[in-house]
């Protein structure tokens, strides 16, 4: 008497029964393929012109300053600096106090007016370091 296991006597069987054999193909089955998702903020190559620095929000800078070091188009510092959140608040070149508390991810800002007047400041009191960042942010921002 001879004695096969179970689980090779089924697969034995589904092998064999030619209308198992027609099922078991995969010559029918098809794969699927997704659109590629887009991207919420890139740079677009056919155009010249940036996105509007004076009208926008702090994460979409951020990712257009992320985009464009990725490109090679700014440096590390320059990214390092325009991806650091603002402060709460800060001075104007009269010497007004400015609220950015206000300013979330979401919300629209005049950066390039920001960065201009942080470098007017920085010329009559910074360092030479925070005079070169600022000057390549503005740089970058005004092209």
């Amino acid at each position: 008497m001879e004695i096969f296991s179970v689980r090779s006597s089924q697969s034995l069987l589904f092998k064999n029964n030619p209308n198992n054999a027609k099922s078991s193909k995969t010559s029918h089955i098809e794969i699927e393929t997704r659109a590629p998702a887009t991207a919420s903020f890139q740079i677009d190559d056919n155009s010249n012109e940036g996105p509007d620095f004076t009208a926008v929000s702090p994460g979409e800078l951020r990712n257009y300053a992320r985009q464009s070091f990725d490109s090679g188009l700014i440096d590390q510092s320059t990214y390092a600096a325009i991806s650091e959140p603002l402060p709460m608040h800060a001075i104007d070149p009269l010497g007004n106090v400015i609220d950015l508390s206000s300013v979330t991810d979401g919300t629209s800002f005049n950066f390039l007016d920001y960065y201009k007047n942080q470098l007017q400041i920085a010329m009559s009191i910074g360092g030479s370091d925070e005079v070169q960042t600022l000057k390549s942010i503005v740089n970058f921002l005004d092209s």
